[in-house]
């Protein structure tokens, strides 16, 4: 297929059946309603599952069962509807069972409104469920990165046998962009799933999937051999880009859509004699905090900018450790920066700086 002129949410859907997805559960919630919509028919057409389940909560239980039988299954929401599956995600992580969470973000807090929002990124990065455990969150600026982050997605997900999430927003899945839907993307050795409850297939004996330890020497070391599985996730699986960083006179630290908007600032910084780079985090957890070694002893100044009132910031100031000024601008409830507020905050760019 050549390139073609898609909506992030039905590229999403494509992406997901171009991975091998076997089966998606969800509820519908603007503004990704798109994915299930166009899952019910691209699934169904070749004989794999789709189901709406009755809420949310259903949704994920349904994935933790199927991806306990070996499949590779998915679920989408936004915001409030991640927000109720944050005991099913937390549940997975402990039964070590690989799926792939979409997160199309919407402003909040609360049930919020339906424009698009960075105001998840605690929610992604931290999580709402219980104990010491991680998603892989990744966060794409186009809808062709998030095409070939889903399907990579996938493979993760298997490797680690970990929730992966794809974290996106309201303007990613609701416009549209020229993709190369056949892109290649970075091949994996997945090895059979043994663990799961198709495992008499692989040995003798049945498997049992279980998140529940009541032995706390035995709980302790299910935390250890997690721990070390993600200290593997975060040797193998950061992702970022860095741009012009090397002699710049301030340095953007922005992802997703807004990394986009900053582009454009960045031009017009540079019209006006001010060099500017950009930290571009694609893997939100784990996070690049060895991209901030590269920023010169010379740079003035971050600025984290965000449509949030701050969360990633918190990442920014632990990867600075206090080697530069930070400063944030950010926009909340459903606004999106213009190129010109992110211009404005450089240049006025002591008024920005957060006290820690």
């Amino acid at each position: 297929m050549s390139k073609v002129l898609i909506k992030g949410n039905e590229a999403i859907a494509l992406a997901a059946v171009a991975a091998g997805c076997d089966a998606f559960f969800g509820y519908p919630i603007t503004p990704q309603n798109e994915i299930p919509e166009y899952l019910s028919k691209y699934l169904t057409e070749k004989g794999r599952v789709f189901v709406q389940a009755e809420s949310e909560v259903a949704a994920i239980n349904m994935v933790y069962g199927a991806a306990g039988a070996g499949a590779r299954v998915m679920t989408s929401s936004s915001s409030v509807g991640i927000a109720l599956k944050q005991e099913g995600i937390s549940y997975l992580a402990g039964a070590e069972l690989p799926c792939v969470i979409v997160s199309v973000m919407r402003a909040g807090p609360g049930l919020g409104g339906i424009q698009p929002s960075q105001g998840d990124y605690f929610q992604a990065t931290r999580g709402g469920g219980n104990g010491d455990y991680h998603t892989i969150v990744f966060a794409p600026e186009s809808i062709q990165e998030t095409v070939d982050l889903m399907k990579e997605a996938f493979d993760i997900a298997d490797t680690y046998r970990n929730p992966v999430m794809i974290l996106a927003d309201g303007l990613i899945g609701q416009m549209m962009e020229s993709v190369d839907m056949d892109k290649p993307i970075k091949k994996r050795d997945i090895k059979p799933k043994t663990y799961a409850t198709i495992g008499t297939d692989f040995h003798e004996g049945r498997n049992i999937i279980n998140s529940l330890g009541l032995d706390p020497v035995f709980q302790e070391n299910h935390n250890k051999d997690l721990q070390a599985k993600y200290n593997l996730v975060k040797k193998n699986e950061i992702k970022v880009e860095v741009i012009d960083v090397e002699d710049a006179d301030y340095v953007i630290v922005a992802y997703g859509t807004v990394a986009r908007i900053a582009r454009s600032a960045m031009e017009a910084l540079k019209e006006k004699g001010i060099k500017v780079g950009m930290i571009r985090p694609i893997s939100l957890w784990p996070y690049p905090r060895k991209a901030f070694d590269l920023v010169p002893k010379t740079c003035k100044g971050l600025l984290v900018t965000e449509m949030s009132m701050g969360q990633m910031l918190e990442d920014v100031l632990i990867s600075n450790q206090g080697r530069f000024k930070v400063g944030f601008y950010g926009r909340a409830g459903g606004m999106v920066p213009e190129p010109e507020e992110i211009v404005d905050a450089i240049l006025n760019f002591e008024d920005k700086v957060v006290e820690i």
